[in-house]
C-alpha cells in the first residue's frame, strides 16, 4: 500500500519545524487520549462515546450512523492534507484489513475529516480510495463535524501557518475507535501499530 500524493505546499526551514512540533503534540494527545479512554470505562462506560451522525459521503449522498448497523465500524477523524500521522494510520487500517481475513467483512473502516472546509465529498473520496475500496470518506459542515467530535472525544483546532485561506494545518487527536455492531463504543485501537499489529487486536475485539 502507497501513500497517496500530498496536495503541494510550499514549506521552509520552519515548515520543518512546525511539523516536527505538531508530531510531538499529536504524539502526547495520542497518549492523552488513549488513557482517558480507557479510564472512562471505569465511569460513564464505553456507551458514553461516541453518538448519532449525519455526514456526506464521497458521492455527495447522507450517511448516518445508523447506515453502519449490523458491522463493527473503526473511525478515525484526521484530514486529507495531513503530512504524516493521518496516511500512516490509515495505511496501517488497510493492511490489517486484508491481514484480518473473513472478519474483515464485518468491520467497515470510516475516515472523517476534521476539515471540512478544504475536505470536499469529492476530495475525500479520492482521498479514501487511495487507501483501498474499503474505507470510507465522510464530510459534512463545520457544524456537522464539530457535533460528532464532540459526540466521540475528539480534539481538533486549525492552526494558522500564513496569510492564504489554505494557509493552515489541523491540529487533532490520533486514535481509532472500535464500535459494534449495535453502533456502542467497544475499545479505543491504537492509531500507532501497524498493520499486522492492529490486525491482531482486532480480531481479539470482534466475536
Amino acid at each position: 500500500m502507497t501513500t497517496p500524493t500530498e496536495p503541494t505546499r510550499t514549506a521552509g526551514g520552519g515548515g520543518r519545524v512546525l511539523i516536527a512540533l505538531t508530531g510531538v503534540v499529536l504524539a502526547v494527545l495520542l497518549i492523552g487520549v488513549g488513557g482517558y479512554l480507557w479510564l472512562s470505562n471505569g465511569e460513564g462506560g464505553p456507551t458514553a462515546l461516541g453518538g448519532p451522525f449525519t455526514l456526506e459521503n464521497g458521492n455527495g449522498k447522507t450517511v448516518t450512523d445508523r447506515d453502519f448497523r449490523g458491522r463493527y465500524m473503526l473511525v478515525y477523524f484526521g484530514y486529507t492534507f495531513c503530512p504524516d500521522v493521518c496516511p500512516t494510520t490509515l495505511n496501517a487500517v488497510a493492511d490489517a484489513m486484508d491481514k484480518l481475513g473473513p472478519k474483515a467483512d464485518r468491520v467497515q473502516p470510516v475516515f472523517i475529516t476534521v476539515d471540512p472546509k478544504r475536505d470536499t465529498p469529492a476530495v475525500v473520496k479520492q482521498y479514501a480510495a487511495a487507501f483501498g475500496s474499503r474505507i470510507e470518506g465522510l464530510t459534512g459542515t463545520p457544524e456537522e463535524i464539530a457535533k460528532v467530535a464532540k459526540e466521540y472525544r475528539v480534539y481538533y483546532a486549525e492552526h494558522r501557518t500564513g496569510p492564504g485561506p489554505n494557509d493552515y494545518t489541523m491540529d487533532h487527536s490520533s486514535i481509532l475507535y472500535l464500535m459494534g455492531p449495535d453502533g456502542r463504543f467497544i475499545a479505543p485501537v491504537r492509531a500507532d501499530q501497524s498493520g499486522d499489529e492492529m490486525a491482531a487486536v482486532l480480531a481479539r475485539l470482534i466475536s
